[in-house]
């Protein structure tokens, strides 16, 4: 798994520049939504083309995270890149310019709805009650990408929680798409998986000083059970 931790200029950078390093201070459960990026067999099983080997170390903290959200009154979203079965995949820039057409074949094979490589990683701890959601983006958040900024309104989300694959792709464009509409941002950093540490921890460098707050599975889920905790003494 990538390591977690915020090298000590980037610490000392942000709590200058807001006089702390943590944006969020506090969770309310129930206007929090976690958002699983992409879990999907094209990126976890083995020898796909997409393959990201460390997205599949973070699945137990993400499942402890949908455990802690549902138990806090929170949402839980996953997300699933979708592309359409033409030879561009819906994209033609990226499939014409930025991958050779040999891999843009086989990446956008494995992400057509309703094949193997689309669904869900099957050790995920999907339930009834939570969304799943098709995008058709990088960014969830995306206009025209999903419609998961009105589902979230419509239960009073005001926050959002990213984990998921890659990192430096789907996971930050969603995140940053996300705060740029007004959602407190939060980003995993024991919960985002990426081809390298390098590309990993670039993304959080830079999410936490300009888009919103980085923290480890552990201290979300504390925040989200002692903001349980204040909610019942308060009734």
């Amino acid at each position: 798994m990538h390591d977690p931790r915020l090298p000590r200029e980037i610490v000392e950078r942000v709590i200058a520049r807001r006089g702390r390093l943590n944006a969020y201070e506090n969770l309310d459960g129930s206007g929090t939504a976690l958002v699983v990026i992409d879990m999907q067999n094209a990126f976890l099983a083995e020898g796909k083309p997409s393959e990201i080997p460390v997205a599949r170390e973070i699945v137990p903290n993400v499942n402890r995270l949908a455990e802690a959200t549902r138990d806090a009154g929170g949402t839980v979203v996953w997300m699933r890149i979708t592309t359409a079965p033409t030879p561009d995949g819906g994209w033609p820039t990226f499939y014409e310019f930025v991958v050779n057409p040999e891999n843009a074949g086989r990446i956008s094979a494995n992400l057509n709805a309703g094949t193997e490589g689309h669904a869900l990683w099957p050790e995920l701890d999907v339930r009834e009650e939570d969304l799943i959601l098709d995008k058709t983006r990088f960014s969830a958040f995306l206009q025209g990408s999903s419609d998961i900024e009105a589902r979230l309104r419509e239960r009073g989300i005001d926050t959002v929680l990213i984990t998921g694959t890659v990192t430096n792709v789907c996971c930050e464009t969603s995140a940053r798409d996300a705060m740029q509409l007004g959602f407190k941002s939060v980003m995993v950093s024991d919960g985002n998986a990426a081809r390298s540490d390098a590309e990993h921890t670039a993304t959080l460098f830079s999410f936490i000083q300009s888009y919103g707050d980085v923290r480890p599975t552990d201290e979300i889920i504390a925040l989200l059970e002692a903001g349980s905790s204040e909610r019942v003494a308060a009734e």
